[in-house]
């Protein structure tokens, strides 16, 4: 089942977001079964919006992804995204 991820970074800078972007695109299956990904600039930091094909995708990938944020200096948080079960999810122009 979807799911719908909801992740508050405080303190996470548009240049650290492009700089780890930058390194997990050099692999590009660490995004599968992501649907939609959208990172939005806040106040005191980023918020990432996400749509996933489940929640064990989701958790590879960031099983994937953690070590690399760590590397690039990212601070540990206790914080833990928001996960919800998506009840409907479409792409205008694309159906569903």
């Amino acid at each position: 089942m979807a799911i719908f991820v909801h992740a508050v970074l405080s303190g996470i800078t548009t240049e650290q977001y492009d700089t780890l972007n930058a390194r997990l695109q050099e692999t590009p299956d660490i995004f599968d079964g992501c649907v939609s990904h959208a990172c939005a600039v806040t106040d005191d930091g980023l918020e990432i919006l996400d749509v996933w094909e489940s929640e064990q995708k989701m958790e590879a990938f960031a099983e994937r992804m953690m070590p690399v944020a760590t590397e690039l200096g990212w601070p540990e948080t206790a914080d833990q995204p928001r996960v919800l079960q998506v009840h409907n999810h479409w792409v205008p122009g694309l159906g569903g």
